[in-house]
């Protein structure tokens, strides 16, 4: 594999004629990759200097998807300014972030990434008529979920980077006013990877709440909503003494570290938090069977796979560990025919071809599954349930676990006045 020195920020540059925002970088000013975000609406009008600094935000964030290829020992910033604080939460992100890359590519996970700082002075920028909410719409049950709540309760509309034309339908039976953001990502990464050059997971969910500080800047939104719930926090596996997590990015962790962030660049005009923090993923399976599933059935997918094929509609590969944790979790609260029907009849339980995927999420042999699932307890409570549904589900032992309630609520990052908007329907269980 060929050696870089450094990984260059060399350019980012915002067209307000042409809606998009450029990013340029490079390594050693010789191998340079551009990606383009393109945000079609009407802008309100808004504060040039925000902008750039929230452009900037995701000027640097965004880079991660090129430096992994090399994983330079240097970084070079040609624009933009970074102060300590700043510079300290890339790091981390990165660091954090690519866990699961070092893990895949038997790399060190406690290689450490060291944004240089070339600023000592920050001054927030307050946003006087920043208004509602922004809530992304991510394809599955959560991001659904979270749109009832907060439904007919305050000024909210959704977005979404990327995917449009296999989205249009679900964004289209959700019936709020949307905002499309397109991302175009360097494909001459891609050649790289096929001739040596280092691919893997990247903390996506950090560049798209990176993304979301841009729009809510041209859209005039003050919050930023994701639809994270509490098993996101569990690690995916330890290694080499390091914890790695696969949903890293959309941790509690994380989200507290880009709170701080987004209140020293910004003030409290920009917020960004989950509202499903305090949930578990099979009390959120439960909301969605209650409130969604019936609206949203032939219109949702939580399958990454899927969407990773492209293609002009969603779907469910049906072979997946994400498809066979959905379909774990629904077993208790979707009656049968409904749930094997968006499977195109195929009942994942029941699949010997799974068998080993629902002992990883059993926690019976193996790591948890390199994907976004729930914790062990709440896949063994859900099998618990299912097993009084499918006798044959018996075959799969282990411990119950002990005093869980899965409708238990926990803590979260929410301000208070959103947490009162949502706590009727968190209770009602």
């Amino acid at each position: 594999m060929r050696k870089y020195n450094a990984f260059i920020f060399e350019d980012y540059l915002f067209d307000e004629a042409k809606k998009t925002l450029e990013l340029h970088y490079s390594f050693d000013g010789s191998l340079r990759f551009s990606e383009t975000y393109c945000f079609d609406f009407d802008f309100v009008e808004y504060d040039k200097q925000a902008l750039d600094r929230a452009a900037e935000l995701l000027f640097f964030m965004a880079g991660v998807s090129y430096f992994k290829a090399y994983l330079p020992p240097k970084i070079e910033i040609k624009k933009g300014t970074l102060d300590t604080e700043t510079a300290g939460f890339l790091s981390k992100t990165y660091q954090r972030g690519l866990g699961e890359f070092f893990y895949v590519n038997k790399l060190d996970p406690n290689t450490t990434i060291n944004f240089p700082v070339n600023s000592n002075t920050l001054t927030a920028i307050k946003l006087p008529n920043q208004k509602g909410l922004l809530v992304g719409v991510g394809g599955g049950k959560d991001s659904l979920v979270s749109i009832e709540l907060l439904r007919d309760k305050t000024d909210i509309s959704t977005w979404r980077v990327g995917q449009q034309e296999q989205f249009t339908p679900l964004v289209e039976r959700i019936g709020l006013p949307h905002y499309w953001v397109k991302r175009h990502f360097d494909h001459s990464l891609l050649e790289l990877n096929s001739n040596g050059a280092f691919n893997g997971h990247i903390p996506i969910s950090a560049i798209l709440a990176c993304a979301g500080t841009v729009l809510a800047i041209l859209s005039g939104h003050r919050d930023i909503v994701v639809s994270n719930e509490q098993s996101a926090n569990d690690p995916t596996l330890t290694y080499q003494g390091a914890t790695i997590n696969h949903q890293y990015s959309k941790s509690s962790e994380f989200e507290q570290d880009y709170k701080i962030v987004l209140k020293r660049l910004f003030d409290d005009s920009i917020r960004y938090y989950s509202l499903l923090r305090p949930l578990s993923e099979l009390y959120v399976a439960k909301k969605f069977a209650e409130e969604g599933f019936e609206k949203y059935k032939d219109v949702f997918s939580s399958c990454n796979r899927a969407f990773a094929r492209g293609g002009n509609h969603v779907y469910w590969d049906g072979t997946c560990p994400k498809c066979a944790f959905i379909f774990l979790v629904l077993t208790p609260f979707v009656e049968r025919q409904e749930l094997e029907n968006i499977f195109n009849g195929k009942n994942l339980l029941l699949d010997p071809e799974l068998e080993a995927t629902y002992r990883q999420l059993l926690g019976i042999e193996g790591d948890k599954p390199l994907e976004c699932v729930g914790e062990i307890r709440e896949s063994r409570a859900a099998m618990v349930m299912a097993q009084k549904v499918y006798p044959e589900l018996n075959k799969y032992k282990f411990e119950p676990p002990v005093n869980y309630d899965y409708q238990a609520l926990y803590s979260h990052n929410m301000p208070d006045n959103i947490y009162n908007l949502i706590e009727p329907g968190l209770l009602n269980a």
